[in-house]
């Protein structure tokens, strides 16, 4: 089991995202994150879908994905050299005493501070899972109010 990265290319209509994402359901695959926005053609929409399963599975996926009406194209693109980011919001508690530290840790992971309040900081953050992941980590012991994440958005390198 691997995971696995699918673009899919899709009408804009309405009901195509619980269309998709039930065909997913029905097979008993978790959706670890999935995200939709327009496409460079108007009219069609592209959702990026991370899932975990083996190479077989995910071709039967992609096959049925196909025999929905409003799906245009779908591709693996985690079998190729893909460039893939996410977004993280992070509201943290974060007294005046402790900010120069909770600066420092922004700063080594290329971060922004987007909202200073009385008591606590709003931190973005943009780069693969796994950047999300330890910045959440170093941050967990100043607490962590709140969090919000995109999921993954990708696009497959080069001219593919």
């Amino acid at each position: 089991m691997s995971k696995h990265t699918i673009s899919i290319l899709v009408n804009d209509q309405p009901g195509v995202l619980q269309r998709v994402s039930g065909l997913f359901g029905r097979r008993g695959f978790n959706i670890e994150s999935i995200t939709v926005g327009a496409s460079e053609e108007s009219g069609l929409s592209r959702m990026v879908i991370v899932t975990t399963g083996d190479d077989r599975t995910i071709e039967q996926v992609q096959k049925q994905l196909y025999k929905l009406i409003d799906v245009i194209k779908v591709i693996d693109i985690s079998s190729n050299p893909m460039v893939a980011r996410e977004l993280g919001l992070i509201k943290i508690n974060a007294e005046p005493a402790a900010r120069p530290e909770v600066l420092g840790i922004v700063e080594t992971f290329r971060a922004a501070v987007v909202d200073i309040g009385p008591n606590t900081l709003i931190v973005q953050v943009v780069g693969d899972t796994d950047k999300i992941d330890a910045m959440v980590e170093l941050l967990k012991p100043y607490g962590i109010r709140e969090l919000s994440r995109t999921g993954v958005t990708a696009l497959a390198r080069g001219s593919r």
